[in-house]
């Protein structure tokens, strides 16, 4: 199963869930996709954020005898830890923060934290341009 994100040609922002990637393409293709909001059958994928693509799935040695399953956890742990050390952490409060900052309610600064989907639809809505990344799990999290 793999979830994209959608939008549709009235901007539309919306989850689609599939079996495969392929899925989509039929879908699409048959006319099968259509926006919940309006009804459009214009669907897109938004592309994603971060995309990493390996020779094979296969486990080969690297550096140190890691595994390319553990590079991409380094590069993940490496992307999070700038993030981390660029931002001000606001927490639950990201939403409401993000929203005094865009309208000059509060100092502009680049802030992280945490936002429920119903959130996220309405920071869109307001033309607030935001990414999610993954969060390492705290034992993983390497400093440098």
């Amino acid at each position: 199963m793999i979830v994209f994100d959608l939008y549709c040609d009235q901007n539309h922002t919306f989850e689609g869930w599939f079996q495969d990637r392929r899925s989509f393409d039929i879908q699409k293709e048959q006319g099968l996709l259509t926006c919940p909001i309006c009804g459009s059958k214009n669907v897109h994928k938004i592309p994603s954020a971060v995309t990493v693509c390996t020779r094979s799935q296969e486990k080969s040695p690297g550096k140190d005898g890691d595994t390319s399953e553990n590079a991409l956890k380094e590069v993940l742990n490496k992307i999070y830890n700038v993030v981390k050390k660029n931002t001000e952490d606001v927490g639950m409060g990201f939403a409401q923060e993000a929203l005094k900052i865009h309208y000059g309610v509060a100092k502009a600064r680049n802030i992280r934290g945490v936002a429920t989907s119903e959130e996220e639809k309405m920071l869109k809505k307001e033309g607030i341009s935001f990414i999610k990344i993954p969060v390492p799990s705290k034992k993983s999290i390497k400093d440098h």
